[in-house]
C-alpha cells in the first residue's frame, strides 16, 4: 500500500525544469571533486616529452607541494565553471524552455540539440576564458623553476597580473581554441545526455532516477573526451605559452605534432578519468536541482 499523492509527487517531480543557473552550480560542485585529475592532466599535456604517467604525476605533485598541490588552481577552476558553465547551461536550458513550449513539451529533434550546445558552447568559451586561462597557469605553475614562477595567489589575483604584464588582451590568450573547445565539449556532453537520456527513458528498463542520469552521463562524458582531446591539448598549450612563443594556432599545432599525431592525445586517459566523472557528477547535481528545487513549465499547467 502505498501514501495517497506519494506518485503524484514523484511524477511532478520528473517534470520539472532547471532554472538558467542550475548547470553552472551543478558544474561548480563537480569541479570541486574532479579538480585533482584536471591539475594532473594539465602536467600531463604541458611535458613535451613523456616523462610521467598519471600515478607518477600524482606522486611528484605531492611530494613537491603536498596534498594541497592537488588543488592548484581550485578558485580560478571553480570560477570557471561560474562563468562557461553557467553560460552554455543557461543559454541551452534557456532556449529549450522556449522551443519546448512553443512545441507543447514535444522533445526537441537531436539537430536542434546540437545547434544549441553549439551556441552556448561558444559563448560559453569566450566567457570562461579568463578563468580558463588563469587555471592552467596556477596548475602548471609548480612544473616551472621558482623564478620562473607566476605564483597567483588566486584568480582574482591571477587576472590581475596578466592585466598588468600582459594587457586585457592577454586574458583571452587561447579563446579561438578555448571557444571550439567548448563547442565540441558542450555538444558531447549537454546535448548527448539530453539525447542518452531521452532514449533510455523511452525504453522500459529505465526511469528519471540516479540510474539513468548515471548511465545518460557516463556515456557523453566518452563522447565528449573523443571529441574534445586534440582541441584540449592545443588550448592548454597556447594559454600556458609566454607571450610570442606561438605566432598562431598552426605554430602552436606544428610544435604538438614533432612527437607525432599521439601528441595531440596526451593526457587522454586522464582526461576521460576527468571528464567522465565531471560530467558525471555534474548531471547528477543537476538533476538533483532540477526535481528538488526546479520549477515545472508552463505547458504543464
Amino acid at each position: 500500500m502505498t501514501f495517497l499523492g506519494f506518485a503524484d509527487s514523484e511524477e511532478l517531480k520528473a517534470k520539472k525544469i532547471g532554472r538558467w543557473y542550475f548547470g553552472g552550480v551543478a558544474s561548480a560542485m563537480a569541479a570541486c571533486c574532479t579538480h585533482p585529475l584536471d591539475l594532473l592532466k594539465v602536467h600531463l599535456q604541458t611535458q613535451q616529452k613523456k616523462e610521467f604517467g598519471l600515478l607518477q604525476m600524482g606522486v611528484k605533485v605531492v611530494k613537491a607541494d603536498g596534498i594541497v598541490g592537488l588543488y592548484n588552481g581550485i578558485t580560478a577552476s571553480v570560477m570557471r565553471q561560474l562563468t562557461y558553465s553557467m553560460t552554455r547551461f543557461a543559454i541551452y536550458e534557456t532556449a529549450k524552455k522556449k522551443l519546448a513550449e512553443h512545441s507543447g513539451g514535444a522533445n526537441l529533434p537531436f539537430h536542434q540539440k546540437v545547434m544549441l550546445a553549439s551556441l552556448g558552447g561558444f559563448c560559453g568559451g569566450i566567457v570562461g576564458t579568463p578563468a580558463d586561462m588563469v587555471n592552467v597557469r596556477m596548475q602548471n605553475d609548480m612544473k616551472l623553476p621558482a623564478e620562473l614562477r607566476r605564483n597567483y595567489r588566486h584568480v582574482f589575483h591571477g587576472w590581475r597580473c596578466v592585466v598588468a604584464e600582459e594587457g586585457v588582451k592577454g586574458l583571452f590568450s587561447g579563446v579561438t581554441m578555448a571557444s571550439s573547445r567548448a563547442i565540441l565539449v558542450t555538444v558531447g556532453q549537454i546535448a548527448f545526455y539530453d539525447q542518452f537520456k531521452q532514449t533510455l527513458l523511452s525504453t522500459s528498463f529505465f526511469n528519471d532516477n540516479i540510474v539513468t542520469h548515471f548511465t545518460a552521463s557516463f556515456l557523453a562524458g566518452g563522447v565528449a573526451t573523443a571529441m574534445t582531446q586534440p582541441a584540449d591539448v592545443m588550448k592548454t598549450r597556447l594559454m600556458n605559452a609566454a607571450p610570442g612563443q606561438y605566432s598562431s594556432i598552426l605554430s602552436c599545432a606544428i610544435d604538438i605534432g614533432k612527437v607525432g599525431p599521439f601528441g595531440f592525445f596526451k593526457g587522454f586517459v586522464p582526461a576521460f578519468v576527468r571528464l567522465g566523472p565531471h560530467t558525471i557528477l555534474t548531471f547528477i547535481f543537476f538533476e538533483q536541482l532540477r526535481k528538488n528545487m526546479g520549477v515545472l513549465p508552463a505547458y504543464t499547467v
